[in-house]
């Protein structure tokens, strides 16, 4: 078995050597990143022959100075949201030889000490929603992290990823606003999250698009929790609005539940919408109608595009935005699509 020079296996620097190229090319060749001239690709595939050259993962970590790991800074872990996140990204990381470090700040005393620490042991971080601030994504930026945003607005320097949410919201809100639904509360807070003041942002032009007053929000944390108390507080109000128009399925799965459990005919007296589709959405009485978002595709994007970032692939920022999907079931009382 050919060796390098002092009988060692072969390493990527005698690659290059071998090539007389270097070994930013010879790495480049290796890993199918970033542009290289057919002669230069030529000549190291022949290189690579001639020693016997296996890429073994530490060593080629070592040679671009990469630890193979992507950071993923999250507000939380709690509910099903994450989960087909996760899963998009962990196929997607996996499946290229990345690993992924997940870090919550949610309860963290000091998340930017945090996501310091996190950035010598990674290659890039993906931030998603508001898990970290608007300086700490800013300075990780100016230490020259590759930054991927996951439902965020674009920020200088870092790519975006994120799925559609105005048009959506003002889809349902019309389509509920046809319907003689015109007593309709939004319920979640759009001071919370970028994603949630776009949906509010969405029903809110729905109504002025017809000349009616912009209900104010009703500005409570996306979870069971608030649902269940939105719903209570519906009950006892003197004058209840006619349809819950939810910032996500959590909200309106336990805004269901509290209602029928009261009696309340839904969607006969009070309709409820959602927003995520998780898998309980499908399986409730009534069926619940919410906006489908691409959850496993924005992990796997996300994923991806990092990647690109990391290796060198590409160097300008991209901002991705993924379609949403009305999806139509009893709870909005307004027939199929």
């Amino acid at each position: 078995m050919p060796s390098g020079p002092t009988g060692r296996p072969p390493t990527i620097y005698d690659v290059a050597a071998r090539a007389k190229l270097s070994i930013a090319t010879v790495s480049r060749v290796l890993q199918g990143t970033g542009p290289v001239s057919e002669k230069a690709r030529t000549r190291v595939d022949q290189a690579a022959r001639e020693l016997n050259y296996v890429p073994l993962r530490a060593a080629r970590s070592l040679a671009v100075q990469r630890h193979e790991a992507h950071g993923l800074v999250l507000p939380d872990l709690a509910g099903p949201f994450y989960g087909d996140l996760l899963m998009g990204y962990e196929r997607w990381a996996g499946e290229h030889g990345q690993s992924v470090i997940i870090t919550v700040t949610h309860g963290n005393p000091d998340p930017r000490r945090t996501v310091r620490d996190l950035a010598g042991r990674v290659d890039g971080i993906v931030v998603h929603g508001n898990a970290l601030d608007l300086p700490t994504i800013q300075s990780l930026r100016k230490a020259d992290v590759p930054i991927v945003l996951i439902a965020r607005p674009p920020v200088p320097g870092c790519d975006s990823v994120r799925s559609e949410s105005a048009a959506s919201a003002e889809r349902l809100t019309t389509r509920l606003l046809d319907h003689g639904r015109t007593g309709l509360l939004f319920v979640g807070d759009p001071a919370t999250s970028y994603d949630v003041s776009e949906r509010y942002a969405g029903f809110a032009k729905a109504h002025e698009t017809r000349g009616l007053r912009v209900p104010k929000p009703e500005q409570v944390p996306l979870t069971e929790e608030a649902g269940a108390a939105v719903a209570e507080r519906v009950l006892k109000a003197t004058k209840r609005p006619d349809g819950l128009v939810c910032a996500n399925d959590e909200l309106a799965l336990a805004a269901v539940d509290t209602l029928t459990a009261n009696d309340v005919d839904v969607p006969g007296q009070i309709v409820v919408t959602g927003w995520d589709d998780v898998m309980a959405a499908r399986y409730v009485s009534p069926g619940l109608t919410t906006v489908r978002q691409p959850m496993t595709e924005l992990g796997r994007l996300a994923a991806q595009r990092l990647h690109e970032r990391v290796t060198g692939e590409r160097t300008r920022a991209r901002n991705d935005v993924l379609a949403t999907q009305l999806v139509l079931r009893d709870s909005c009382g307004t027939g199929p699509a």
